[in-house]
């Protein structure tokens, strides 16, 4: 193994420029339990950006994107270290074995969930992220958990569609589950034309339910490719009383009519506030409808495992829009942010040298 590694540094909470490309970073070495994975492929997503703006932080209120200078407890649970290599989404190859490792073998290609389970007694959603409370895939190499890894060796999917997987994917199918999204549902799907929302409905078309997507009508196309039988334009009158269950990724000023459109007993699922993180409700229509609201950001172990079995036997296959080198992260997280075409962005670290 090599004594040092290519990767990208987070300095600090803020813009692109807390990005630092480095040459020098030591590469870890596996202890007991753990393994050595080197990094095939590492997927852009919002987690990282907003990790990087310190957008967690309670005092920023904004929609996603404004840049958190001066924060200082902006990680999923307050103060991050830093430098921290950040990167959720993996796809490596493990290289090397620490005491007591048999499996995953070396050579193994293999994933993990982006929010690792660490349930305690006293907090029984407990969860570590990658790329936030411990270093990710923004590097050459990247030291796990061998028991946090998945083998998908022998699944049909090449590396990079690999690492467009785990928090896309496993995100929209916690979603669903807590939801309870069955067969013959009729599911709401904000941000449908986003990562996570194209997983949604693609999961959701999957499981039988009947989808309609919120997107730009540009892409409402793409959504119906994924599934959905019907796309409602951005800022549209949504219809009331209609949906047994609502996979919102947006937030914001709209919260009121996701709630309006659940039919009384309906589920309300989020996972993301890019249109802001502060909205108003009119609580009779929460608890006189009986509407069951889920904040899903903990995944158990059996959700992500049964993704991996999707992934193995070739049921789903993410879009996937561009690579980039790892050394031109700031741009391909520019080119994400600017959101003009659906489809994942995944970063390559073995191409740094080219």
């Amino acid at each position: 193994m090599p004594a040092i590694m290519r990767g990208v540094y987070l300095t600090r909470h803020g813009g692109p420029g807390a990005l630092d490309w480095r040459e020098d970073i030591p590469v870890p070495r596996p202890g007991p339990g753990e393994v050595l994975v080197r990094v095939l492929a590492a997927g852009v997503n919002n987690t990282d950006i907003n990790t990087r703006e310190g957008w967690y932080a309670a005092e920023v209120t904004g929609a996603t994107g404004e840049t958190g200078e001066g924060v200082e407890a902006g990680g999923w649970s307050g103060a991050l270290r830093f430098p921290l290599i950040q990167g959720g989404d993996l796809c490596g190859e493990v290289v090397a074995q620490g005491a007591g490792v048999t499996t995953p073998a070396r050579g193994a290609r293999v994933t993990c969930p982006i929010n690792i389970p660490r349930p305690t007694p006293d907090n029984p959603v407990g969860f570590v992220a990658l790329g936030s409370e411990i270093d990710g895939a923004f590097a050459e190499y990247c030291l796990m958990r061998a028991d946090d890894l998945h083998d998908v060796s022998d699944a049909p999917l090449s590396d990079v569609e690999i690492a467009a997987i785990p928090c896309a994917f496993g995100t929209a199918l916690g979603l669903l589950d807590r939801a309870g999204v069955a067969a013959g549902q009729k599911v709401l799907i904000t941000g449908a034309s986003g990562n996570v929302g194209l997983a949604a409905v693609q999961l959701a078309a999957i499981m039988g339910a009947r989808v309609t997507g919120i997107a730009a009508p540009a892409k409402a196309e793409i959504v119906k490719e994924e599934g959905a039988v019907e796309v409602i334009a951005r800022d549209a009158p949504l219809p009331e009383d209609r949906f047994h269950a609502v996979i919102d990724l947006v937030g914001g000023p709209a919260f009121p009519a996701f709630i309006d459109a659940l039919r009384p007993g309906g589920h309300y699922a989020v996972a993301g506030a890019i249109a802001g993180p502060m909205v108003s409700a009119d609580l009779r229509r929460i608890y006189l409808r009986d509407i069951t609201i889920h904040g899903c950001t903990y995944q158990s172990s059996y959700v992500f495992a049964q993704l991996m079995d999707m992934v193995r036997n070739g049921e789903v296959r993410p879009r996937i829009k561009a690579t980039y080198r790892l050394r031109d992260i700031a741009r391909a997280q520019e080119d994400f942010q600017a959101k003009a075409d659906a489809g994942k962005l995944v970063l390559l670290p073995q191409e740094t040298a080219t």
